[in-house]
C-alpha cells in the first residue's frame, strides 16, 4: 500500500481595560496581527499519533478514510485549508466535513469523488500546497502541553506556557485540565512572571474595547485570563491586547468555577 512519509510525520479603574483590538474594517475585533512562530512542530500525544490504512481496506491505495486519527489527518487537514476546501480545524480526525473537502477536491480535478484520500489525491493535493508549520497544524488548537514550570508545583496554580500556547490547571502539583491558550499581539505582549488572580467577573464587558470578555479572572493590571469569541473562531490567526484567550469555553467554564481570589498565576516560556 502506497503511503507518504508526511503521513507518518487574554479597581474600578481596570474595568474598562479589555484584550481586543479594532479591525481595519473599522469594527471592533478582537486583537489581530499576531506574529506565528516557525514550523517546527511539537511533539504529539499517544492519540494523534499517524495512522495508516488497515490491510483490509478496500481501496489498496487508500491513506485515511473517515473514522480515522492522527497527525496525517492533521497534516491533510491543514493542507486541504491551504487549498480552500477545509474551512475547520485540523482537529486531526477525519469526520464528514474532511470528507466533503475531500470529495470536492477529487472532482475538481477529474479524480473519483470517494471521499477517501489515496496515494493519488495525497499526491496532487502536496504538490498544490506547503508543508505545514507548527499553528497551522494545530491552528485550532489540540496541541500538547509542554512540561510545568517549577514554580507551578506547589499551590493551586494557573500555570500558563506560552511555548507550547498551553494552560494548565495544577493543584498540589497536579494537573486537573489542560487547554490551549493564546496571547497578546507583539505591541502588547502578555506579562510574564509569578501573579495572583484578584478579581473574577463572570459577564465582564471591556468598554475600552466594546467587546465581552467572559469568566475573565484579573492577574495583572487588566490582563486576565477569558473566554474569547475570536479564538474560537479564528484560532491563532489572532490575538489579544494581552489577555491569555480561552476557545474552549465549557473548559473556561469549568475552570473559572474551581478558581479562587488569591490563586497564583505563573506565565512562562
Amino acid at each position: 500500500m502506497g503511503r507518504s512519509a508526511a503521513a507518518v510525520a487574554a479597581l474600578a479603574a481596570l474595568v474598562a481595560v479589555g484584550c481586543t483590538v479594532q479591525g481595519k474594517d473599522g469594527k471592533v475585533h478582537s486583537p489581530v496581527h499576531i506574529e506565528l512562530p516557525g514550523s517546527t512542530a511539537p511533539s504529539v500525544k499517544s492519540d494523534d499519533r499517524p495512522t495508516t490504512a488497515a490491510p483490509s481496506r478496500a481501496g489498496a491505495g487508500v491513506l485515511w478514510s473517515r473514522g480515522d486519527s492522527g497527525s496525517g489527518v492533521r497534516e491533510l487537514q491543514a493542507r486541504l485549508r491551504q487549498a480552500d476546501w477545509l474551512f475547520d480545524g485540523p482537529t486531526g480526525q477525519y469526520d464528514d466535513l474532511t470528507e466533503a473537502a475531500v470529495k470536492g477536491f477529487q472532482g475538481k480535478r477529474g479524480l473519483p469523488k470517494t471521499g477517501e484520500t489515496d496515494t493519488v489525491t495525497w499526491q496532487r493535493l502536496k504538490k498544490m500546497t506547503h508543508e505545514p508549520g507548527t499553528w497551522e497544524l494545530y491552528l485550532m488548537g489540540g496541541q500538547p502541553a509542554g512540561p510545568p514550570d517549577p514554580r507551578c508545583l506547589t499551590g493551586r496554580v494557573l500555570c500558563i506556557d506560552k511555548t507550547t500556547r498551553t494552560l494548565r490547571w495544577m493543584i498540589a502539583g497536579r494537573t486537573v485540565s489542560e487547554m490551549s491558550v493564546r496571547f497578546g499581539a507583539v505591541g502588547t505582549p502578555t506579562r510574564e512572571g509569578v501573579f495572583h488572580v484578584y478579581w473574577k467577573s463572570r459577564h465582564h464587558f471591556s468598554t475600552l474595547y466594546d467587546s465581552p470578555m467572559p469568566y475573565a479572572m484579573f492577574f495583572s493590571g487588566g490582563q486576565a485570563v477569558h473566554f474569547s469569541y475570536d479564538f474560537a473562531a479564528r484560532g491563532y490567526a489572532g490575538g489579544s491586547h494581552g489577555c491569555v484567550n480561552v476557545r474552549d469555553e465549557a473548559a473556561i467554564a469549568s475552570l473559572y468555577a474551581q478558581v479562587r481570589d488569591g490563586d497564583k498565576v505563573v506565565v512562562h516560556r
